[in-house]
């Protein structure tokens, strides 16, 4: 009895620890996105790009902890539409395999990362302050909503939809605010000729986007290999090998993918593009990074990887400015993610994929599409031209990034 009961408590502190571990992994993917927006956004505006992604994540944590949290899981029957809007505080049911505050902690970075993906698609542009009230209504209540329905035991779960990570959840979930977000708010300044010419606007540092980039990567071991939950046993420390080989390789081919595309097209190898086709990798193998075989892997990543770079192409055709490519990488690929899954998970269905990712795109875009119509015919969401020309570090925070490159008047 006494043995049992040890090797139990052992099982749970190990289940308790990975838990913690995949959890701050993920958080540092918060350093990945700030990096890479920073990176990919003119000098001008990298103090304020910084300041959204530090923020977002410190509302994010808030607000999940007071009310997403108790939307998304707390007392929720299966099967529903509504959330029970049950109280955070409560005991840790009998014989759980890890701690109740760690399956918080894990939680609350993914929305988190959700919010992330928002901030580089309206970047340069956007107004800092109704950024951050739209972050508190996407983290409090958005994204815990469609949560619930998925993950939390709603009538999608229900339907059998799969999603393992977070592909559509979390990734297509960012996307689809993005997109609502950046439709009323509108272009860049001089990002599009009055021909219709597509004008390229680089951006300032491309080795800090780079960096960005490899953080990310090395978090989305934790993203993914935390998802299966547990690791104490053969059975589930082996799915977390075949989850963290899956999710490398699906990267690492999406990646070569799109230099592959950017060659045959342009003739150059366009270091934007490349690491887009990593991170379309990343998101496309998130929503089921167990079940395909490793060659698999490599095929959506590849496929991934080709597919982001027309969805960039096709978005600038289409007038919609999205700076880093976060629609394009979370939104596009986080689609053929979910549409890919029933090829190697039998459990999955086609109609089941189509309609969660429906359900998730729909809810997400139109609750998102009257927030940022509300702020934007009440105290705006786009700041003046002058303020725009002039930089948002300038307007916003009144620091310059790199000051020493700051030309003295």
């Amino acid at each position: 009895m006494e043995l049992s009961t040890t090797v139990t408590e052992l099982r749970y502190a190990l289940d308790t620890f990975f838990f913690l571990l995949s959890g701050a992994l993920v958080m540092w993917m918060a350093a990945g996105f700030a990096m890479l927006e920073a990176g990919l956004v003119r000098s001008k505006n990298t103090t304020e790009i910084l300041t959204k992604n530090f923020c977002l994540y410190a509302i994010a944590c808030t607000m999940y902890l007071i009310v997403g949290y108790n939307i998304m899981y707390v007392d929720n029957g299966e099967g529903g539409w509504l959330p029970s809007f049950g109280s955070l505080i409560g005991t840790q049911a009998e014989g759980a395999d890890h701690s109740l505050e760690s399956d918080f902690f894990f939680q609350v970075v993914f929305v988190a990362t959700a919010m992330s993906v928002v901030s580089g698609a309206v970047a340069e542009r956007m107004k800092l302050w109704s950024f951050l009230v739209f972050s508190v209504i996407l983290t409090a209540f958005i994204y815990p909503m469609e949560g619930y329905w998925t993950w939390g035991g709603g009538f999608l779960s229900e339907a059998g939809f799969s999603d393992f990570a977070g592909s559509g959840i979390v990734h297509m979930a960012g996307a689809s605010a993005a997109l609502a977000g950046v439709l009323l708010l509108g272009a860049r300044k001089g990002k599009y000729g009055k021909n219709g010419e597509i004008m390229p606007i680089p951006g300032s540092n491309m080795p800090l986007a780079t960096l960005g980039t490899f953080i990310l990567w090395f978090g989305w071991f934790g993203f993914n290999g935390g998802s299966q939950l547990m690791v104490s046993d053969f059975e589930n420390a082996t799915a977390v090998g075949q989850i963290f080989l899956n999710t490398n390789a699906a990267a690492a081919a999406g990646a070569i993918a799109a230099l592959a595309v950017c060659k045959t097209t342009w003739g150059k190898a366009d270091l934007t593009m490349i690491l887009n086709g990593a991170l379309a990798g990343l998101v496309a193998i998130t929503a089921d990074p167990l079940s395909p075989s490793p060659v698999a892997a490599v095929i959506i990543g590849v496929i991934a990887g080709a597919l982001v770079v027309f969805s960039i192409i096709g978005l600038d055709k289409l007038k919609i400015d999205d700076p880093v490519g976060a629609i394009s990488v979370h939104g596009t690929c986080g689609l053929f993610g979910l549409m890919v899954v029933p090829f190697s998970n039998a459990d999955a269905t086609f109609g089941a994929q189509l309609l969660g990712a429906a359900v998730i795109f729909c809810w997400v875009f139109a609750m998102s599409l009257a927030v940022w119509a509300v702020l934007k015919y009440t105290v705006g969401i786009r700041v003046t031209e002058e303020e725009e020309l002039a930089g948002m570090d300038l307007h916003d925070c009144g620091i310059d990034a790199y000051p020493e490159f700051v030309s003295v008047k």
